[in-house]
């Protein structure tokens, strides 16, 4: 993993599942990384290969529910981003996924109650010891990169001190997102605090905090000297801010990742949650809209929604799992379609085809 002049997707709880992280890949993000997944999670799991979608899940043991969904598409540029608060646990999870992900990131910065209550995330800033405890037993057992996201600190000079501290633990970078914990969205993010932290460091820093525009990525890179820039709410609100050319409509943005979740099974809720991010921030939840995507219960039920009916039936009435001693079916393949899991054939009507070749 390559962490020079980068445009990387953050961790997004509930949003950066598959469907949302190639969607960002395709507009032009180089690394996307999962929403952070517990490790007490993901000890629970097997490792399953989904032909029937072409995905790779990570599944709890016993249930059909999928905690971490990949795919060979984003194979060298998806981060699994892991909460923990305990060096062998995270060894025992990291092994589980390592093979199937480009690197290994740990969370030190989420504020979230639920993370902070378990001595994840933000709760380790506080805790030297056991970043270096968790971070270097990665390190020595993981052959993929192992990396860490954190805030600032109360000082500029703790935050650096923090950061000389991982360095040493022989990480291939460092994410900082530019606000302290008790900072709020709204606060801005402090790039000269991130850029006292590059100063310091010889590894890569990805900064992170207040991207909105594709002009924001030099913006910051030149503010602070970082090596990369993270993008988290800007990506959320349209995702092709990737995109040089310049950001496409939210609405065209909101029905690609609808079909996205189609073609790649995403759960319901998590749908329904970036699909809820996506109508408070341009518009409302009160409006018919907001209320239809509140009451849907399946990706049927959105597709209804948005339009896209015939792409739903057509993929779920289509699936045929990749396999090449089955080439007597004499489907007609695109490339990319085959990428994602399954055949196209020549009866489909051609509207829908390209439709769902753009994908």
């Amino acid at each position: 993993m390559d962490y020079e002049n980068k445009l990387v997707l953050a961790p997004m709880v509930r949003v950066g599942t598959l469907p949302f992280r190639l969607l960002a890949a395709q507009y032009g993000a180089d690394i996307t990384y999962g929403e952070e997944i517990i490790d007490h999670k993901l000890v629970k799991c097997e490792r399953i290969v989904n032909e029937y979608i072409g995905s790779i899940d990570f599944v709890e043991k016993g249930t059909n529910n999928v905690v971490f969904r990949t795919c060979d598409q984003e194979r060298n540029q998806v981060v699994f981003q892991m909460g923990t608060s305990d060096a062998v646990r995270a060894l025992t999870a990291a092994k589980i996924v390592c093979k199937d992900v480009a690197a290994v990131d740990i969370n030190m910065g989420c504020p979230k109650s639920f993370s902070v209550s378990g001595g994840m995330g933000a709760a380790l800033l506080s805790k030297p010891e056991l970043i270096h405890d968790i971070l270097t037993t990665l390190k020595r057992n993981l052959n993929v990169p192992v990396t860490c996201k954190i805030r600032l600190l109360k000082s500029s000079q703790d935050t650096v001190e923090l950061a000389r501290r991982i360095e040493k633990t022989g990480v291939a970078a460092l994410a900082v997102h530019g606000r302290k914990v008790a900072d709020r969205p709204r606060d801005p993010a402090k790039w000269s605090e991130i850029a006292d932290v590059v100063a310091a460091l010889s590894i890569p820093v990805i900064a992170n905090g207040d991207v909105f525009e594709y002009a924001d990525f030099q913006r910051i890179k030149t503010a602070t000297g970082a090596s990369s820039v993270m993008v988290a709410r800007g990506a959320l609100w349209n995702v092709s801010i990737f995109s040089p050319e310049g950001k496409l409509h939210w609405e065209d943005m909101k029905r690609e990742y609808v079909r996205k979740s189609i073609l790649w099974d995403n759960d319901i809720k998590s749908t329904k949650h970036t699909l809820k991010e996506f109508i408070m921030h341009y518009s409302s939840l009160e409006l018919p809209e907001g209320k239809a995507v509140i009451k849907s219960e399946t990706l049927a039920d959105l597709s209804k929604l948005y339009g896209e009916e015939e792409y739903y039936h057509f993929v779920n009435e289509n699936r045929v799992s990749v396999n090449k001693n089955k080439n007597h079916l004499n489907p007609k393949r695109s490339d990319e379609a085959a990428d994602d899991g399954f055949f196209i054939y020549s009866r489909v009507p051609e509207s829908v085809l390209g439709g769902l070749w753009a994908l």
